[in-house]
């Protein structure tokens, strides 16, 4: 494959998303030299702070491949993918993530703002001292629709 032309085709993705009021990034899925997926960043436009372009490509490869395992496809994206859009390809089991532009780069180079600059850290601590404190509460029936999921013969 040549993932440098794939690559390309992401940066210039998003340099159009950001003409059209989008954010700076680009994601397309790859099989077999096909893009079966892409997406570009549209967290302001959709004021849906989960439109990012990776997730928007993968859910477009799933729906379109009829499948939650996309281990032989290729994710690229503009930009380094963040903690939301990492999770999503390991949901997906994506087969390998090419990207252009590192958080470093974006953060150091051109002043991008980082809201998951403690991210990391915070995931560290115990969830009452995180910057966002989880509390649990666990009524007696909160493993229910785990027993539930675990009696449907599919998976």
């Amino acid at each position: 494959m040549n993932h440098e032309k794939w690559l390309e085709l992401t940066i210039e993705m998003a340099i159009t998303n950001v003409k059209n009021g989008g954010g700076p990034f680009a994601a397309i899925i790859v099989k077999d030299g096909e893009i079966i997926g892409s997406g570009t960043n549209l967290v302001e436009s959709l004021y849906d702070p989960s439109a990012h372009a990776e997730l928007l490509a993968i859910k477009e490869a799933c729906a379109r491949l009829l499948t939650l395992d996309l281990s032989d496809c290729v994710l690229y994206a503009s930009g380094e993918p963040c903690p939301m859009c990492l999770g999503a390809s390991y949901w997906a089991t994506i087969g390998e993530i090419y990207y252009a532009c590192s958080k470093q780069d974006a953060y150091e180079e051109v002043g991008f703002a980082n809201p998951l600059k403690n991210f990391f850290p915070d995931q560290q601590l115990t969830p009452k001292k995180r910057s966002i404190p989880f509390i649990q509460q666990k009524p007696a029936n909160a493993t229910a629709p785990f027993i539930e999921w675990d009696k449907r013969q599919t998976k």
